[in-house]
């Protein structure tokens, strides 16, 4: 059974649990620490964890997190440690490429992962994102320029969007080479 550690933060969006393995974050849960409630959330992939307050072990998350939300941090640099399957990490790994501050869609996000008509499974796969704000699904939106969904609600996406200063100019292409057929 592995062990991963979490804290408490007390954010501008709310409250937020720092999940961290070893290796890197895991989890940034929007949700009051539901992971802890729910067994089904327990673990990665079926895996057996157990759960460790720890506020020193996620301690440089925590400070990374709060300077995003003093606006002092625009890009955040201690590791991750995403576990799920290979098209949702290529999702992710999509997402970490959106400068703070801009947008784009979820049909840009599904052409640079190599699967153009797979934007709902992009949709999903920030759904499904463990590690919401460090890996930035809030600045993802429809290609007509609206907020879309947002697994903190939308009002969490709108206030994180405008913290960065993005709610101006909603959707930009960040990848020009296809903006028709959105």
């Amino acid at each position: 059974m592995e062990t991963l550690y979490y804290s408490k933060l007390e954010s501008p969006v709310g409250a937020l649990y720092v999940g961290v393995s070893e290796k890197g974050m895991v989890l940034l849960d929007l949700h009051g620490g539901e992971f802890l409630r729910k067994p089904s959330l327990n673990g990665h992939r079926g895996a057996k964890v157990q759960w460790v307050e720890s506020e020193k072990k996620t301690a440089a998350y925590v400070a990374e997190l709060k300077e995003y939300f003093a606006g002092r941090r625009k890009k955040f640099s201690l590791p991750l440690d995403l576990r799920e399957t290979e098209f949702q990490k290529r999702c992710w790994q999509a997402l970490l490429k959106i400068p703070y501050g801009k947008t784009c869609s979820y049909a840009d996000i599904a052409r640079q992962v190599g699967s153009p008509r797979s934007f709902r499974a992009v949709g999903q796969a920030n759904h499904n994102n463990p590690v919401a704000i460090i890996v930035p699904c809030h600045r993802v939106v429809t290609s007509d320029g609206k907020l879309g969904g947002y697994g903190g609600g939308l009002a969490m996406k709108e206030k994180l969007l405008r913290l960065e200063g993005a709610m101006q100019e909603l959707a930009p292409s960040l990848f020009p080479s296809a903006r028709s057929g959105d």
